[in-house]
């Protein structure tokens, strides 16, 4: 199971998405489990490889302690076996969300997949986007099968930016998979560092929607 995997060190976690989001949750990941922290933005990763955070919005101390390593190379996270996917998602000129960095994200992730992985996505998306546009992707780029070869859950990120009380350890963290099996492992993952405990929703759509 891949809970006991990533707790015995012999699993990665990879968050793809170093921004206020998914800087602060692979740290806290990196306290307990080992992790590789993905952003494409090359001065971002040598910011973090210094103990900068180049959102301003964690100190240098908040790295300390950690067992993570920051790449913008996608070959370093071909021993990732859990991936949290946290990129943003800005709004377009027509109020439309702009996928582009999620399915970027998509591609990033299927060109490393293997047979028995998670992939999780934070990014704040309609219900729906996750099953209809980002797994089609996955499965696109890495030639696996959705459900055969690797899971998917979505986890709503709960962080309001510069908000030091309601931290990612704080907050109920709302978690779904794409059976009965992934949403207990993705709770039990994310139970690691959320000590305000998990709220395991009914479905993808569901956790979406939230």
């Amino acid at each position: 199971m891949i809970y006991d995997q990533l707790i015995d060190g012999e699993a990665k976690l990879g968050v793809i998405g170093l921004g206020y989001v998914g800087l602060p949750i692979a740290l806290e990941f990196a306290r307990d489990i080992k992790v590789v922290g993905f952003d494409i933005n090359d001065n971002r990763v040598e910011m973090m490889k210094n103990q900068i955070d180049p959102s301003n919005e964690l100190s240098s101390d908040s790295f300390n302690g950690c067992d993570i390593h920051f790449t913008s190379k996608v070959e370093d996270l071909s021993d990732v076996s859990f991936f949290v996917i946290a990129v943003p998602t800005p709004i377009n000129s027509s109020n439309q969300p702009d996928l582009g960095p999620v399915l970027a994200a998509s591609r990033t992730v299927g060109k490393v997949l293997k047979k028995g992985d998670y992939v999780v996505y934070e990014s704040t998306v309609y219900p729906g986007c996750t099953e209809d546009d980002c797994i089609p992707v996955l499965e696109a780029v890495s030639g696996l099968k959705f459900m055969e070869d690797f899971k998917v859950g979505y986890s709503p990120e709960r962080i309001n930016p510069g908000d030091k009380k309601h931290t990612v350890r704080t907050i109920i963290k709302v978690v779904s998979g794409c059976d009965q099996e992934s949403l207990e492992q993705i709770g039990k993952v994310y139970e690691i560092v959320v000590t305000a405990g998990v709220h395991h929703a009914a479905s993808i759509k569901t956790a979406e929607a939230s």
